[in-house]
């Protein structure tokens, strides 16, 4: 019998000197042999398991955060979890790059198509990414009862939105002829790199409108997501051309830093696709 390279001598073969022979000379033959089968194997080295992928941490802060939230809004560690991770989240940690196809749906005659890319959904949250061709809008709309993290992964991008105003501290809002008064929180433009917006129930800019400027991507968390059965519905505004007549005595904010909405149907030129996201998956474990 023919041992391979790094096996045991065959007995009688008059091959070279074990380890073992030539540390001790005088052992018998078989005693030699009997401690080099007794000699354990080395276990294999462990395979260090990999890194977690930029939306599987995503994934992980979120179901941590509003998992314990419970519906609602997270304590400020919680946020500033979830903002830490988008902040570290790259549009190729999501294989997105300005070139492919959802940029480039554009519509001469009206506004381009707007693709949706779903990566999870569950009670608590949702994450998705929009992807927005230049001249891409995404009309004014509210986010009820919900907290949003909106991260422009790349693109230049302009953004308007409004919170509702108070009338006082006895009143919640200000509502005349089917109208109401919002503040404007944010009227300008984005470039990616930019910091994580963070929309609150009642502050932040929990209305807005996004207007492409160049191909746009968003990657957008919603905590708890739209729900119409929890009144949690999506509705759309539009900016009243004219302030209201007033019919009494109350004064209301004026200038620039307001706006009075109304509630409108979903514009008929927005068009918001689905697509199957190619990027790294989510394993919910």
């Amino acid at each position: 019998m023919r041992v391979e390279a790094g096996g045991l001598p065959e007995v009688g073969s008059g091959g070279g000197k074990s380890a073992a022979a030539a540390k001790n000379p005088g052992l018998p033959r078989r005693r030699r042999l009997r401690q080099q089968q007794r000699r354990p194997a080395m276990p294999p080295s462990p395979v260090p398991a990999p890194a977690p992928t930029a939306v599987q941490r995503l994934f992980e802060a979120c179901r941590e955060v509003f998992g314990a939230s419970d519906g609602a809004v997270p304590s400020p560690a919680g946020i500033e979890r979830i903002k830490s991770v988008l902040e570290n989240t790259s549009a190729a940690d999501v294989s997105l790059t300005p070139n492919m196809p959802y940029f480039r749906r554009v519509n001469s005659h009206g506004t381009p198509k707007i693709t949706y890319l779903h990566l999870y959904e569950s009670e608590a949250f949702s994450i998705g990414i929009f992807c927005l061709p230049p001249r891409g809008v995404i009309p004014l709309h509210n986010h009820p009862n919900m907290t949003v993290f909106s991260k422009l992964l790349f693109g230049k991008m302009y953004v308007k939105s409004y919170d509702w105003a108070e009338a006082s501290q006895d009143s919640t809002d200000v509502r005349l002829q089917g109208l109401r008064l919002a503040k404007v929180k944010v009227d300008g433009i984005l470039n990616a790199p930019c910091e994580t917006s963070v929309l609150y129930p009642e502050d932040g800019g929990n209305l807005h409108c996004f207007t492409a400027q160049t191909a746009c991507a968003v990657l957008d968390v919603l905590g708890p997501p739209y729900d119409d059965g929890s009144g949690r519905h999506c509705q759309h505004y539009n900016v009243a051309s004219s302030a209201p007549s007033a019919g009494d005595s109350r004064s209301f904010p004026r200038g620039d830093g307001y706006a009075w909405l109304e509630e409108c149907e979903r514009p008929a030129n927005f068009h918001l696709v689905g697509s199957t996201y190619m990027g790294p998956r989510i394993l919910d474990n």
